[in-house]
């Protein structure tokens, strides 16, 4: 019986698309025959599967992922899998996170969805909270140190995230959720698979979703979020070929929370340094309780109210960082198609579209008038300038209040706002010139159109804001132009060649890769607002010519409004192997080099040096990755051990102030950086499943980093020998799952290291006060589930009630952050996301 169970187990893995195991259809076709090799079977226990391939890969199926919190994001799903460290904002996952891959941040790491580049084009950050559906999800895939040879990434120097959505149901299929939890926490989500229909196969499924839940924090905020998604599949012949066409859209209304400095207690006392985080009195953020987690915001409130013929000034109410809205749309439509030309030719082609319309909150107290003759920022301005000047509107003669008269300064709703226009395609072409050899050739296409703006709009009497985009009603001076803090228009253009070869060898015991990719980046960058220093920040006039020529003149030393067109170009190399020692044992290497180019708000700030000079066009980062290990898979166990190393080259940083609102970047050189994966399954008997992971992670920044001075005097942060900020030392973790008879219970554990809080590794001062220590603790966190089925397990139409609890056990501890090379300025940091309790129930027929 137990060989028959096996027997039925490998079979149902077999079955398991292995081409879900990498981003693109056609990396996915090439590493089909990795994935199941001679002698191997890519099978899995408890939904955790370590493919055969040339590099070190984890994959999460459905059945794992369909355990977890309904709606949680795929990143925070990710956590169980070694090597993956990251904080969620929120315990469901629609508030944002944190997320690091082998000391990888996420600007870094290469997210894709069913093939497309998620990350920003701009920035290239990860928004976990605006992923797809979890109940979507076929499987998701990770490589913990290294990219595909056709990825369409600019940034990704690392690692790699990479989901799909699961193909429509062959019969007509319905199926929903309905989940309540803390927090006031509501989510319904539901799907309808129509079946086969029509004459040639075709199948289809569309999905909608809804959830809301309160800030776990400040008792103000409140998180929304809806999503709707489609997808249609239309096969073509018997032998594979196929065209999927899928759409997505998600809106986020959210208020942002829970980012305070780093104290070790209010007074700032040098004798007290036990790791806690808690409010100011300069933020009123101040605990009310025991728990820091517990703190009051300055809201509900009332704006100034206007007064006719009075100088008004504005009171704080609406400015809070936790007063902010942080609104979303993002949409896609993605395409998947396989061709097959001939018995040995197969085309493979990914177009996509994708469109982004996001803000980042914040506000600013407005003038109705002109400049006075007063410094202004960083300069002396004459009386009488109208334009967004030293960080202030000035609107030169427009009633901002409706009070009837100019004289007023206002507080003002002003994020900063980002709208992106993206398409692209990833074509590849294989042929298989025997059993044993096989080649491709790869084309890829990534354009993005980013228009980053800073439009001002009033705020309500109450201090929450008119308008969740300003831009789509923007404010104007007195001269007719817009009122903006920023004014660019960019073009990220990514052309991409690449080809890739494998060859088996020695009764197929061997398998080799070789590749090689030639990305062409091209930056085309316009920035229509004055650069006054090298740290982002502008003078703006909305595009006003004569303005801008009256203050050039003014301020000669400014880097006057401008275009530059950079361009990036690279050869990358890569390659690896699998060797089958044994029907259980395989040993597998890989090596390949990747490249970042520079984001865009790096580059805007490099506008501050003239065109020529080594700091207008800042340097590329590069990575050398090197990845080798062995995995054990035989009946009941399933392992794998894996150490990795790499070589960073003008490893770039940066840090974002959440209370200025600007990016400081700066570059740490040389970084060399390893490390140890571990993965052990092991299924004892048919009801239950146990498992173990951890990672060691070390990093070594080789010099010691200029932040200041001038050539004949400069300044360096003490960097050199030290660990990278913001990366645990370490992970831990396990879970184990049991059935019995219609119950399931899971449970799963994740410890994660230290993390060092700036790149000198030093305690964090402030007026020469140490206010923490150099690293936060290592910290906790388990989580519960249990499901009861109402229809049978193995039931094609499922009905269920599943409780779920994350941090079980309420551990309170610090949250996301990027780090920084500064150790006498505050820190600000997530606060982790508290215990949640959750229930939900899942009809389906």
């Amino acid at each position: 019986m137990r060989n028959l169970r096996l027997s039925c187990a490998i079979v149902a893995l077999i079955s398991i698309p292995a081409a879900a195991f990498a981003q693109s259809t056609g990396s996915r076709e090439f590493d089909e025959d990795i994935v199941v090799s001679a002698g191997s079977v890519a099978r899995g226990i408890n939904g955790v599967v370590i493919p055969d391939t040339q590099k070190t890969k984890a994959v999460l199926t459905s059945d794992f992922i369909q355990h977890q919190t309904a709606g949680q994001s795929v990143d925070e799903i990710i956590n169980q899998l070694p090597g993956v460290s990251f904080q969620n904002n929120d315990p469901y996952g629609s508030a944002g996170g944190t997320l690091n891959i082998r000391g990888f941040d996420g600007s870094r790491i290469s997210q894709t969805f069913d093939g497309i580049p998620l990350n920003d084009t701009g920035n290239y950050a990860i928004y976990s909270n605006q992923q797809v559906d979890s109940e979507l999800i076929d499987q998701v895939s990770v490589n913990l140190g290294s990219t595909d040879v056709d990825s369409p990434t600019a940034s990704a120097t690392g690692s790699t995230v990479n989901y799909t959505t699961r193909k429509p149901t062959e019969g007509f299929h319905v199926r929903s959720n309905i989940s309540f939890g803390e927090y006031n926490y509501k989510r319904i989500f539901g799907v309808v698979d129509t079946g086969v229909f029509g004459p040639w196969g075709t199948s289809a499924w569309i999905s909608a979703s809804h959830g809301t839940n309160d800030v776990p924090f400040n008792h103000y905020g409140k998180i929304n979020k809806d999503q709707y998604n489609a997808k249609i599949y239309q096969p073509i012949g018997t032998n594979g070929d196929f065209v999927s066409v899928a759409a997505h859209y998600n809106e986020n209304r959210n208020n942002f929370f829970g980012s305070i400095p780093l104290r070790t207690d209010r007074t700032q006392s040098p004798t007290n340094l036990a790791p806690r985080v808690v409010g100011t009195a300069a933020t009123n953020r101040f605990p009310t309780t025991a728990d820091e987690r517990d703190y009051p915001v300055n809201a509900p409130c009332t704006t100034d109210a206007p007064q006719a013929g009075i100088a008004d000034a504005p009171n704080t109410c609406g400015t809070s960082y936790d007063e902010r809205f942080n609104p979303s749309n993002t949409a896609n439509v993605r395409v998947n198609s396989r061709f097959s030309l001939s018995d040995k030719l197969v085309l493979t082609v990914d177009p996509f579209y994708q469109y982004t319309k996001a803000n980042g909150g914040g506000s600013v107290n407005a003038s109705e008038g002109r400049t006075s003759a007063v410094t202004t920022g960083s300069a002396q301005n004459p009386a009488g300038l109208i334009g967004y000047i030293g960080g202030v509107p000035y609107a030169g003669g427009v009633d901002l209040n409706g009070d009837g008269d100019v004289l007023d300064r206002v507080t003002m709703l002003a994020p900063s706002t980002t709208v992106t226009n993206r398409f692209g395609v990833i074509a590849n072409l294989r042929y298989e010139f025997s059993d044993t050899q096989t080649v491709r050739v790869n084309y890829t296409l990534d354009y993005g159109h980013h228009r980053q703006t800073g439009e001002i709009a009033p705020l309500n009497a109450d201090g929450t804001p008119t308008e969740y985009f300003p831009i789509d009603n923007p404010i104007s001076d007195s001269t007719g132009h817009l009122l903006q803090k920023r004014d660019r228009l960019s073009k990220a253009i990514l052309n991409q060649v690449s080809g890739e070869y494998r060859g088996k060898f020695f009764d197929e015991k061997l398998t080799l890769t070789g590749g090689v990719r030639a990305p062409f980046f091209q930056r085309k960058l316009n920035n229509y607002c004055f650069a006054t220093s090298a740290t982002g920040f502008v003078d703006c006039f909305g595009q006003n010519a004569a303005a801008n020529t009256a203050y050039a003149t003014l301020h000669p030393n400014y880097a006057a409004p401008q275009k530059r067109d950079l361009k990036y170009n690279k050869i990358l190399p890569s390659g690896g192997f699998v060797f089958n020692a044994t029907s259980d044992i395989s040993l597998y290497g890989s090596y390949s080099k990747s490249v970042q180019v520079p984001g865009t708000d790096n580059l805007y700030n490099s506008f501050w040096f003239p065109v020529g000079t080594d700091a207008a066009k800042p340097k590329p980062e590069s990575t050398d990755n090197f990845d080798t290990g062995v995995r054990f898979k035989s009946g009941q166990i399933q392992a794998s051990v894996a150490g990795w190393y790499t070589n960073f080259k003008n490893r770039l940083a940066s840090s974002f102030d959440p209370i200025e609102n600007v990016t400081v970047y700066r570059n740490l050189g040389t970084v060399h950086k390893y490390g140890v994966d571990v993965d052990l399954s092991y299924n004892p008997i048919q009801a239950i499943t146990l498992r173990a992971f951890g990672s060691y992670l070390k990093s070594k920044i080789l010099d010691d980093v200029q932040t200041g001075g001038t050539a004949a005097a400069p300044t360096f942060a003490l960097t050199g020998g030290k660990r990278e900020s913001g990366a645990p030392k370490f992970t831990l973790g396990a879970n184990a799952r049991g059935t019995l008879g219609p119950v399931e219970l899971g449970v799963q554990y994740k410890r994660t290291g230290p993390r060092f809080i700036n790149d000198q590794n030093l305690p964090v001062f402030q007026n020469n006060i140490v206010v923490y220590g150099a690293k936060t603790p290592s910290y906790n966190i388990v989580d519960f589930d249990v499901r009861v089925h109402v229809t049978p397990p193995e039931a094609r139409n499922q009905t269920y009630l599943q409780l779920n609890v994350t941090n079980l056990f309420d551990k309170f501890y610090v949250g996301g952050f990027g780090g920084t090379t500064a150790n006498n300025a505050t820190s600000f940091v997530q606060i982790g996301a508290p215990r949640a309790i959750s229930g939900t129930v899942t009809v389906s027929f």
